[in-house]
């Protein structure tokens, strides 16, 4: 695998011990991931790497997304959001209007 030109870290909430106990999970980050997921193919963005996380610590904004090497983050993730998001990083830019 060549080295991804941006990696997509998706809060899924789990501890050390492994229980997802917080906020995103229970907001649908699962499914988050996978529309993420889909979206990449479908879009054919290449370079692009999406991993799972423990918890980020900013669980009233949950689900939390954060893509780098730009740092940028964002939360209260949809599938509305999350096209804005990928449009965006299509062009090379933030979503502004969504960043945390």
């Amino acid at each position: 695998m060549n080295k991804p030109k941006h990696h997509i870290l998706i809060c899924s909430s789990s501890r050390i011990k492994g229980e997802p106990v917080g906020a995103c999970t229970r907001r649908n980050s699962p499914e988050m991931i996978q529309y993420i997921e889909g979206e990449i193919t479908d879009r054919g963005m290449d370079g692009i790497l999406v991993s799972n996380t423990g918890c980020l610590k900013i669980c009233d904004q949950g689900p939390v997304m954060v893509i780098y090497p730009e740092g940028y983050w964002y939360g209260q993730l949809s599938e509305e959001s999350i096209d804005t998001i990928l449009d965006a990083l299509e062009d090379g830019q933030a979503a502004e209007s969504l960043l945390l």
